[in-house]
Formats: structure tokens, C-alpha cells, sequence
């Protein structure tokens, strides 16, 4: 089992050691790997993901390390960018951790312990996972509790914030599990292990973690709660601490800032500006809807009109350069559906271009039959009812649909 370095210091940043085992590249595995005497790098385990840094071997060869992880064994895998070009079994080796990354992770973690502990001290809400993302992406914490109001992540982020301003201290130290179930943790960990590993947040949390930590909780920096949402086992809640949280509170002003300037409006303006946007669009969709459902209208009459009646019916085959397939149907309902028995074949050639073929309800042809029969020449599909189908040609084909429509009337009798 690798010594791990990080769980007495999170601060150690380089280390020595020595390499005890080397895994070359494999088709499995595409990437070197060495394992350790001792490490400072964390592996990805507990919701907080792995460090990045360099290890340099003998002094010489100086490699990249993109990822760190637990093997079942208890030994921690340092995968390489790159595979070393001398031997490395046995070889002593200098490790240097990605500072501004351990920070980050040490920021993260420890605002988690704070924010958790936040939501049972208010609401007795226990948090069940935690998930660390990435340097540019969120944090997430899941509750057990069906619901969060936002009045509730507004109290837990004051309460979690007051205990970051207070700095109080945070401290690792070890105890038995016999001793471990007398201290009242926030959450007791499976029975794994004869001892366990604690971090304490002074008179506020005490939990049970292999991760790495803040020497103060000021050095959280501070702790913005994002957004919660239902999810399968609760209320996942998302937030951010310290530099990541400056750095997500300049990206959000700068595209509020973008939107207030395209609005000609004050930042706080914006959302009455977008409500206000979002109520004229909907208002616009709902004109050119209806202008679009009076023009098939029209359409559809004035085709009706102009042709001519055939074996007590009236076909119409109209082909649209210039209209979608939402056109298209349009068209062709209006046409069956306005008293006159009539059959409507029809098409739209722009992209996708489709086909859609209906008839007067209770006509004796059976236009799904017909659709499928055409589009099968060409290698489309399609489907729907006997009195109205629809389908589309494969993607990137040249197939001409008004072909297909003279095809299909043909079929049918016109």
C-alpha cells in the first residue's frame, strides 16, 4: 500500500520517493503508469478528483503526471502523458504537485464539509454524494430531502459563509472506530477500516474524509450557491468556493454585462427585459402562425377551385421549393378537410426535403400504403394512417420530390 503524504499535509506540494512498480502502455491502457513508495499526488476518490503535476526521475527524465488513481490493492496509479524513455524500476523519484490545483481542490472540499454541515445544522437535510467538478465547472452536493427552497439555500449559504469569515481552525487527527462512533460524526463511514481519519472544522463539523483540506476556514475564500434541482436520490445543490467562485462571478457579470448592453438596459434590468422579449416573441410566433395557417388556407382553396373534379374527387399535387414540411402538412389538411373530397400529394423540397399524402377522411385510397410504396423506390420512410402519411428521403440524397409526387399520382389514378 502507498504511503500517502497528503493525508498528514495538504500543504506538501514536493516529496522524494522511489519507484516500486512500472505498468508500459497496453492496448487496454494506452498510457504508462508508475506506482510509489509515498505520494502527495490524490487519487480520484470521494467525490474530489485526482491532482496533476510532475514526477522526475534519477534527476534526469521529467514527465507529466494527467492522472492519479486507486488500485484495489491500496496502491495509488500515477498515469504519464507521455512513456519514459530510460528504465524506471527502483529509480528515486522527485514529485511536484500543481499547486493552483491541489488549492482549488483543498478550496472545494473543504467549503463542501462547511455547506454540509450548514444543511443539518438548519434542516437536518444529510448530505448523501458529493461531486467535485472540474476547475471551470460546479460543485454539487446531493440531500436527502425531496425539496430546497430558495429562502433555504439563501440561510445555508449565510450560515456556511459565517463559519468561512470566522477562520476557524481545521485540523486532521485520527482515531479508532470504537472512538469514532462516541464523537458524534456527521456521517460514519462503512466499517472498512480499524482507524479512521478525521477533519474537523473547529466546533462546527466533524467528518470522516480522505481528502484534501484547508488549514483554516478562511482559506476557503467564500462559498456561492448556484442552483438546486430534483434529482433521483434528492435535491442536488451546486456551488463553488473560493477562486473558482471569483472566477465564475466574473464570467456571470461579464455575460450579464454583454446582455444589459444589447438591451440598451441597467445589469438589473435585464431580466424585465428578457421577460418582456420573451412574451413579443411569443406573441410574434403566435401571429406568423396564424398568417401561416390563413395562407394554406387560401392556398389550399384557391388549388381547389382551379382543378378540376375526377371520379367524384379532386387531386391536388403541389410540390414547395420555398416552404418546409410544416408547410407542407399545413397545406394538406386544409385541403382534405375543407368539404370538398379531394387527395392531396404533397412536397417540400427544402432541406429535409419530405412528402406528405392525404385525403378526405373515409377516402377509398390508403395513403400510408401509397407513401411507403413510393419512398421505398428511393430508399426513404414514412408512415401514418390511411388517410394521412408522412415521411422524408434519406439525408444527402439529390432525389427530385416532385418525381416522387407524379410517381405517386400516377399510382393512384390522377
Amino acid at each position: 500500500m502507498t504511503k500517502r503524504l497528503y493525508y498528514d499535509s495538504s500543504e506538501t506540494h514536493e516529496f522524494d520517493s522511489a519507484v516500486e512498480d512500472v505498468t508500459p502502455p497496453s492496448p487496454e491502457q494506452g498510457r504508462a503508469a508508475v506506482i510509489l513508495r509515498e505520494t502527495a499526488f490524490y487519487p480520484t476518490s470521494g467525490g474530489q478528483v485526482h491532482d496533476t503535476g510532475w514526477l522526475t526521475f534519477d534527476g534526469a527524465e521529467r514527465l507529466r503526471v494527467t492522472e492519479v488513481a486507486e488500485a484495489e490493492d491500496g496502491r495509488i496509479v500515477h498515469y504519464l502523458e507521455a512513456p519514459p524513455k530510460l528504465p524506471l524500476a527502483g529509480a528515486a523519484v522527485h514529485g511536484s504537485i500543481d499547486r493552483e490545483r491541489r488549492r482549488d481542490h483543498m478550496q472545494q472540499h473543504t467549503g463542501q464539509h462547511v455547506l454540509s454541515a450548514a444543511f443539518v445544522e438548519l434542516y437536518q437535510m444529510p448530505t448523501v454524494s458529493f461531486h467535485m467538478g472540474t476547475s471551470e465547472a460546479y460543485c454539487s452536493i446531493d440531500l436527502a430531502a425531496p425539496s430546497v427552497s430558495s429562502e433555504q439555500i439563501a440561510a445555508a449559504e449565510k450560515r456556511a459563509n459565517q463559519i468561512v469569515f470566522e477562520n476557524r481552525p481545521v485540523r486532521i487527527r485520527y482515531v479508532s472506530r470504537a472512538e469514532a462512533e462516541k464523537l458524534g460524526l456527521r456521517k460514519l463511514p462503512p466499517a472498512e477500516r480499524d482507524e479512521l481519519r478525521l477533519v474537523e472544522v473547529a466546533d462546527f463539523d466533524l467528518s470522516a474524509c480522505g481528502g484534501t483540506h484547508v488549514g483554516a476556514s478562511g482559506q476557503i475564500g467564500s462559498i456561492v450557491l448556484r442552483k438546486s434541482e430534483r434529482v433521483r436520490q434528492g435535491t442536488r445543490v451546486e456551488f463553488v468556493c473560493g477562486n473558482r467562485a471569483v472566477r465564475m462571478a466574473r464570467r456571470d457579470y461579464g455575460a450579464l454585462s454583454e446582455a444589459a448592453a444589447l438591451f440598451s438596459a441597467q445589469l438589473w434590468d435585464v431580466p424585465e427585459q428578457i421577460r418582456k422579449s420573451v412574451e413579443e416573441n411569443k406573441q410574434l410566433r403566435k401571429q406568423k402562425e396564424d398568417a401561416l395557417d390563413q395562407l394554406a388556407e387560401l392556398m389550399a382553396l384557391a388549388a381547389l377551385r382551379d382543378q378540376p373534379e375526377t371520379q367524384g374527387r379532386k387531386m391536388i399535387v403541389r410540390a414547395f421549393s420555398d416552404r418546409d414540411i410544416t408547410f407542407a402538412k399545413l397545406f394538406a389538411q386544409k385541403v382534405t378537410r375543407v368539404g370538398t373530397p379531394a387527395i392531396a400529394l404533397v412536397a417540400s423540397a427544402v432541406h429535409p426535403p419530405g412528402l406528405v399524402f392525404g385525403q378526405t377522411p373515409g377516402g377509398s385510397a390508403d395513403m400510408s400504403a401509397l407513401l411507403k410504396q413510393v419512398l421505398s423506390s428511393v430508399g426513404g420512410r414514412g408512415g401514418g394512417s390511411r388517410d394521412f402519411a408522412q415521411g422524408g428521403v434519406p439525408a444527402g440524397s439529390n432525389i427530385n420530390v416532385e418525381q416522387l409526387l407524379r410517381q405517386a399520382a400516377v399510382t393512384i389514378g390522377a
